[in-house]
């Protein structure tokens, strides 16, 4: 499956709900004199919007490396989750005066039966549409998709709690549009500030995630000759590429071509099972003398007496000259001298 094709695919069907679904709603907000309906055609708009822009997003990411770009433009997808964000943002701050206007100066909706049916239809094919989404997002590991699809299901929720408020006000008399409209506006802004949140941080560079960091590390100790996998690092250039290194503990009388070979391989299987480019570098372990695995051992007891050392790793002893070399790994939270 073409990754980008279904991405641009999935976005145009939704371009096309959501505006259809947009003009729907505008039409009974507008006619029924309902700020809510009306907020809720606006944010499928901006739904509408967040589709284009993640086509524009996927297509300038998938151009292929250059000169001037070595590791691609995969970042770019990063960049237009970031315009979205703020779009969404001043969505939210627009509905959200709009609505206070309407708690201190209510104007009663006018509500007609094919409205209620509208809605209602409404929350059914956002629900569904969501659903659909967020399976072919989770497929083929596409988060923009997979956030497009959870958006979905919220919208039916906003659109649900509009038709509450519709039979309430039509079946009670009571106004709940002001206070609902806030409310919408307050979830909008929430998005807005989840996407930005999630975006900086995508771009600033955050820790590998656990489990990532795990599978990694457990596949290349399954090599029998690697005793410890240390200092994992992995650049992010975009949802689906990933660049990085690693440190792997070796015998000390491994030769340079059983190196050469074994580093070579793991580099191939990483990447065939996890899409990722390793650079491979190597610690030296002491094998040939007892008395130097017993100093290792002993270095080893007096680090785990500090809580603020978390790690020692690619500890070796060269006896020759009398020189010992590791590598410590401090808790952040401890402060720096």
């Amino acid at each position: 499956m073409d990754r980008v094709k279904t991405i641009v695919k999935v976005s145009i069907q939704g371009i096309i709900v959501n505006v259809l679904l947009a003009l729907i709603k505008a039409i009974i907000g507008i006619l029924a004199n309902s700020i809510a309906v009306t907020l809720d055609a606006i944010n499928n708009l901006s739904d509408a919007i967040t589709q284009i822009i993640t086509i524009i997003g996927i297509k300038l990411s998938a151009k292929k490396p250059d000169k001037e770009h070595p590791y691609g433009h995969g970042r770019a997808e990063y960049l237009t989750s970031l315009v979205l964000a703020i779009i969404l943002l001043l969505t939210g701050i627009t509905s959200i005066k709009e609505s206070i206007e309407k708690i201190i100066t209510p104007v009663v909706a006018d509500y007609t039966i094919i409205s209620f049916i509208v809605i209602i239809i409404s929350v059914i094919v956002k629900f569904v549409f969501g659903t659909y989404v967020k399976n072919i997002g989770k497929k083929i590991n596409s988060s923009s998709l997979t956030a497009t699809g959870t958006d979905s299901y919220l919208d039916s929720i906003i659109t649900f709690s509009t038709f509450v408020a519709a039979l309430i006000s039509k079946f009670y008399g009571i106004n709940l549009e002001g206070i609902l409209g806030v409310v919408l506006s307050i979830l909008i802004i929430k998005s807005g500030i989840e996407i930005l949140r999630e975006t900086l941080n995508n771009i600033i560079g955050v820790r590998v995630e656990g489990d990532l960091a795990k599978k990694l590390k457990e596949k290349i100790n399954e090599y029998n000759e690697v005793q410890g996998t240390y200092d994992l690092i992995l650049h992010n250039y975009g949802p689906t590429s990933m660049i990085g290194s690693v440190h792997i503990e070796l015998p000390d009388d491994m030769k340079a071509k059983e190196i050469h070979k074994l580093t070579r391989q793991i580099s191939i299987d990483i990447y065939n099972e996890f899409g990722i480019i390793l650079t491979i570098g190597i610690y030296a372990s002491n094998t040939d003398d007892n008395e130097n695995i017993k100093m290792k051992n002993t270095i080893n007891q007096i680090a785990k007496k500090y809580k603020e050392i978390l790690q020692i790793h690619g500890l070796y002893i060269d006896s020759n000259n009398n020189n010992v070399s590791f590598d410590m790994v401090i808790d952040f939270n401890e402060e720096k001298p």
